[in-house]
């Protein structure tokens, strides 16, 4: 147990002593009381306790050395910063995070049964006169900092769901966490029960992998007992798009590096920045995963990485539209729930068609990031309507309407050599889309029109709609329809690729891209009974749904056997 003993080191060598003396099976019925029996040997079978942690506040390394050498724990110095902490403390006490220098260090310990574990040590620097010392005095009393520590043994979602739904049982209550993309670990933090024997009100349960589906879920949970701030985190969204959109404008992740730290120094005379400002950003882009802060600098993280030009999968098109002219346009989105009127429309006098068409620039980052979203085609070339037509005698052909710059087309041209395909653009676009599939050698099996809809070439076997419907009203998507049907031999398959609703509201993007289009575009996401009924209008049949990444779905059209007879 910890007790109120004088000084950190002493603090220090209590924690020691602590997760010397302890082990799974006693530490659990101390955190919750009434655990026992076979709900016990569940858990002390799926974690063991790992570490005990503490907040000390040294002056300087020095001591921070000392007090490590007095209680006989050998760590690796210096010490690596501790973002997170750093955050909560300048949360809870109201002062700028660039002021504070709290760092961690992880130095092992053994305990009386021989098993490996460790103590968890977060050092604020507290220089004598800083004007920290009652931060510290603060944080010493309340201890908010302190936790142990149990890691999950070879985590399966079932087993983690079970081992959290027994921890509330016995009292627990969510209080945070996170996934660390460097680590591969995800991080649940609990309260432990108000009865809780063994002086420690955190507890962490840490659990390799990738578990953020089980994570989200017991960060709602935490979040619903905290409605201040989660209303607080919610209403600085505006901030994240913006720093994310800056970070890419400035092109600073093509400046950095994911393998080695760079200074906010040198970053600034690359990216023609203030270091002092450049600084600030960084810090909030690592609160958010996007970069990650080390003695040598700044590096950029498998996240931040997508943000580069040219990079595989980038998405920095992207944050530069959303951070750019649908930022500015969602700023009307009252008059839009107030009128029905598109908000980019009123702001911008046009259309975002029209709008984008008439600046090269912004037509080219448009059809950018509509590409920048193609993880979620990975699957659509082993589309089964798309295999038949490979397997065809005599060669098919893919017609994708409205295909941008040829993503799309292009991937499933390389995954199925005996097709050949058309596409159909608006004429700037269908240039793009020329060199675009002439440079990756599939432009001599491709055909390019300039056109619209009323333009659909006839005589193909797979057409594809790919995120063209959300776009329009259910009267012009009726038309888009019409136009496909009427082209369409009889043998056709039609593949329309967009987000479908939940019907039952459950979490989902489509909501999310349904208020987008409203505001932005004047189109909307649908439920996939209201796209059956513009296929129906349209003389075509749903015949067949399947899900794609990223919540999109193709659906899979047929003419509709009345139509077709």
């Amino acid at each position: 147990m910890i007790t109120t003993l004088s000084g950190d080191t002493s603090r220090l060598l209590a924690t020691v002593d602590f997760v010397k003396e302890q082990d799974t099976a006693t530490l659990l019925p101390l955190l919750f009381p009434g655990l026992d029996g076979p709900e016990l040997r569940t858990l002390a079978e799926h974690c063991r306790f790992s570490h005990a942690a503490l907040l000390v506040f040294p002056s300087d390394e020095a001591e921070l050395r000392a007090m490590l050498t007095d209680c006989g724990l050998v760590a690796a110095l210096p010490p690596r910063p501790s973002v997170v902490v750093r955050e909560r403390l300048a949360v809870r006490h109201r002062r700028p995070a660039a002021e504070l220098d709290a760092s961690i260090l992880r130095p092992a310990v053994t305990g009386a049964d021989g098993a490996h574990r460790m103590v968890e040590v977060f050092a604020l620097t507290v220089p004598p006169g800083s004007g920290l010392e009652a931060m510290a005095a603060a944080e010493r009393e309340r201890q908010h900092e302190a936790h142990v520590a149990f890691e999950v043994v070879a985590p399966d979602p079932l087993v983690l769901r079970g081992l959290c739904a027994t921890l509330a049982r016995y009292g627990a209550t969510p209080d945070g966490g996170g996934y660390n993309p460097h680590e591969n670990g995800t991080v649940f933090y609990f309260g432990a029960a108000a009865e809780a024997k063994a002086g420690y009100r955190r507890v962490e349960l840490y659990v390799p992998g990738d578990h953020r589906d089980i994570l989200d879920a017991h960060l709602a949970e935490h979040r619903a007992r905290q409605p201040a701030e989660t209303l607080l985190r919610l209403l600085t969204g505006a901030w994240t798009t913006q720093a994310l959109s800056a970070f890419a404008q400035l092109r600073v992740p093509d400046a950095m590096d994911s393998e080695r730290g760079v200074g906010v120094e040198e970053l600034a005379r690359a990216v023609g920045a203030r270091p002092r400002n450049l600084a600030t950003l960084l810090r909030y882009l690592a609160m958010l995963g996007a970069v990650t802060e080390g003695r040598d600098g700044f590096r950029l993280t498998e996240s931040g990485a997508l943000l580069r030009a040219g990079a595989p999968g980038s998405m920095r098109a992207l944050a530069l539209m959303y951070g750019g002219p649908f930022y500015e346009s969602f700023a009307g989105l009252v008059h839009t729930v107030r009128t029905g009127q598109v908000a980019f429309d009123h702001l911008f006098g046009e259309n975002h068609f029209d709008h984008f068409a008439r600046d090269p620039q912004l037509a080219e980052l448009f059809d950018q990031s509509m590409a920048a979203g193609s993880a979620m085609f990975d699957p659509v070339p082993a589309h089964p309507a798309l295999t038949a037509a490979a397997e065809a005698p005599g060669g098919a052909t893919v017609v994708d309407v409205a295909g941008g710059n040829g993503e799309l087309l292009g991937r499933i041209l390389a995954a199925h050599p005996s097709l050949n395909g058309v596409l159909l653009e608006r004429p700037h676009a269908v240039e793009a889309a020329r060199r675009r599939l002439e440079e990756t050698g599939l432009g001599t099996r491709c055909a390019f029109v300039a056109g619209d809809f009323a333009d659909m070439p006839a005589g193909g076997d797979v057409y594809v709609l790919s995120r063209i419907l959300h776009d329009w009203d259910d009267e012009r998507c009726r038309e888009i329809l019409r136009h496909c049907a009427r082209a369409m031999p009889d043998h056709a398959d039609l593949l329309v690729v967009e987000r479908v609703l939940p019907c039952d509201g459950s979490v989902s993007p489509a909501t999310a891209w349904d208020l987008h289009m409203m505001c932005n575009v004047g189109g909307r996401e649908r439920h996939a009974a209201h796209y059956g009924r513009l296929f129906a209008d349209a003389g075509l049949a749903l015949v067949g749904r399947s899900p794609l990444p990223l919540d999109g779905n193709v659906l899979h059209v047929r003419k509709a056997r009345s139509a077709s007879a």
